[in-house]
């Protein structure tokens, strides 16, 4: 009985990992991360990323066009593999329970969950020229790159001046 109560506690933790899938689409790391960090598709779910693919020529105040094709291509990836659509990685399922499913947030830094987990930091923390800005996630999260946002892996630059 022992073995099959602990079998079932080892299933279940590895069929539900932790973070968010790391990009792994090689279009997306040419066209998406040589502008900006290559935020995850799971942190956000579909709908969101179908409405900030259908505005490239006004991306966040920049012009990111791409050709139909390559376009297409972006908007498959990232749908199948957006918070919605991956509820078995922890963060994603979180951050998709925590939108109002009238709302279609297109800031990641906007989701409520996100917004809870950071609300603790100062404006002068963010601020600072190593980060910027909250959609600025390696300069604090070292493991972001790998879709781990654990706390253990935080280190906020310059923050033993802000205690």
């Amino acid at each position: 009985m022992k073995k099959i109560v602990l079998f079932t506690v080892l299933a279940a933790s590895l069929s539900f990992a932790s973070g968010v899938k790391p990009v792994d689409n090689q279009l997306y790391k040419k066209e998406c991360t040589s502008c900006h960090f290559g935020f995850q598709a799971g942190l956000l779910p579909a709908r969101s990323w179908s409405k900030l693919m259908n505005n490239l020529e006004n991306h966040f105040d920049t012009d990111a066009s791409l050709d139909k094709k390559d376009r297409k291509l972006l908007v498959d990836y990232l749908v199948k593999n957006a918070s919605d659509r991956a509820m078995n990685y922890k963060r994603s399922a979180k951050i998709t329970n925590s939108i109002y499913k009238n709302s279609t947030p297109i800031r990641i830094t906007k989701t409520p969950y996100f917004i809870r987990k950071h609300d603790e930091l100062r404006a002068n923390m963010i601020k600072q020229k190593e980060v910027g800005s909250l959609s600025n996630c390696i300069a604090c999260h070292t493991t972001a790159n790998k879709g781990i946002y654990s706390e253990r892996a935080i280190n906020i630059p310059n923050y033993g001046r802000w205690e």
